[in-house]
């Protein structure tokens, strides 16, 4: 997609990074926890399941909606709102009373969520230049990936000791603080090209971003890629019990996929502008399969540490890549679409890959299942090999 772009002052990378890193924490602090909130307030294991899924349930569709909204407004204001609604939530959770609270508080996360997503990686792309977008989307999924790392620790050693109010008002903090950070961003300047194709809006303009090749490719590599995320996080901390280890190795091991998918996505978005977006994107899919085909086959922490580590640059290869793809192939006027149905895949593959293993790790055993999270990766590479079976994207 040809646009005229103009680079932005070095100022606003900090900026973005540190609003990106606050609007993706509020939803890592709660993951080692809800769960266990809401069986404080009296859910069953089914109920609890439910209320745990409502955030993604709601959040996939309404991603959509919201980057229409953001094409037509700019990323700037419901960036803000959407922040502000997440930190609103945030302090919603604390006061909860019944399962029944705190399913309606999920649901309304789950819509204010859906903004900061599409809002986020559509200001990333509206301020890099085209021969820097692999490395802008490097440094957006560093600011994600972090939010992960600190996310998941702090989030269960301060509902353990502090109280789950204390946490709450913890991530309510941090969102008002992206909110007033958020204020300091300029609107992206880039000519808007209407796309005669797109420009309808709504499920034809869904149809034909989903339709275009390179979208296709980001698309089914990002759904993909946590379709698997999805799994790991279900059946690993199972298998690492099942070998005779606790807890803590499974938060160790998560840690160190975190720490590798952090520090090789620069990197990679360097060799995505320089060399293509097909050979990270391939070579990432390649290393994620072999990393779940051959996790389940150790049993000590080490070596379990060593199949993380690969699964962490896997992870670190495919970002950047898939994510500057949308940028690529998408023009200014319908970004916020095209990186809205990015975030309601992402979204939905963690929300399909979890149930869906552990169905199947129940059936076949959890080594077993473990090893057939790679299958969706493997049919991401099928489709990038055939719609781009050369170097050129």
């Amino acid at each position: 997609m040809a646009t005229t772009e103009t680079s932005q002052p070095r100022r606003i990378w900090p900026v973005i990074s540190a609003v990106t890193f606050t609007g993706f924490l509020d939803t890592t602090l709660l993951v080692p926890i809800i769960a266990l909130y809401a069986e404080e307030l009296g859910a069953g294991v089914g109920i609890t399941g439910l209320i745990v899924g409502l955030y993604s349930i709601v959040n996939t569709p309404v991603n959509v909606l919201f980057g229409r909204l953001i094409d037509r407004l700019g990323h700037k204001l419901p960036l803000i709102f959407g922040l502000l609604g997440d930190a609103l939530a945030m302090v919603f959770y604390s006061l909860c009373r019944l399962p029944l609270h705190l399913a309606l508080v999920r649901v309304f996360h789950g819509i204010t969520g859906a903004v900061v997503g599409p809002a986020t990686m559509s200001a990333i792309a509206g301020y890099a230049t085209a021969e820097r977008e692999g490395r802008a989307m490097s440094i957006y999924g560093i600011s994600i990936a972090a939010a992960h790392l600190v996310g998941f620790g702090v989030g269960g050693v301060m509902f353990s000791r502090l109280g789950p109010e204390w946490l709450f008002f913890f991530g309510a903090a941090m969102l008002l603080g992206g909110a007033g950070l958020s204020l300091l961003l300029p609107a992206a300047r880039k000519e808007i090209q209407v796309s005669p194709t797109t420009s309808g809006g709504g499920l034809p303009m869904v149809k034909a971003l989903i339709r275009r090749k390179g979208l296709a490719v980001a698309y089914g590599s990002t759904f993909a890629q946590y379709f698997s995320f999805g799994g790991v996080v279900t059946l690993l901390p199972v298998y690492v019990s099942d070998v005779g280890m606790d807890a803590f190795h499974v938060g160790m091991l998560l840690t160190v996929f975190s720490g590798v998918f952090i520090i090789s996505q620069f990197p990679s978005g360097a060799l995505s502008d320089r060399k293509g977006r097909r050979l990270p994107i391939v070579a990432g899919l390649c290393l994620g399969i072999a990393s779940l085909v051959l996790l389940p086959t150790q049993t000590t922490f080490p070596l379990l540490a060593v199949m993380m580590v690969v699964y962490g640059l896997a992870y670190g290869l495919l970002f950047p890549s898939i994510s500057a793809l949308v940028a690529d192939h998408s023009n200014p006027d319908e970004r916020g679409v095209a990186t809205g149905i990015f975030h309601a895949l992402l979204t939905a593959g963690v929300a399909i890959g979890a149930p869906v293993m552990g169905w199947v790790g129940e059936a076949v055993g959890v080594g077993t299942g473990l090893m057939l999270t790679s299958v969706v990766m493997a049919l991401a590479l099928v489709m990038v090999v055939v719609i781009f079976p050369k170097r050129g994207i």
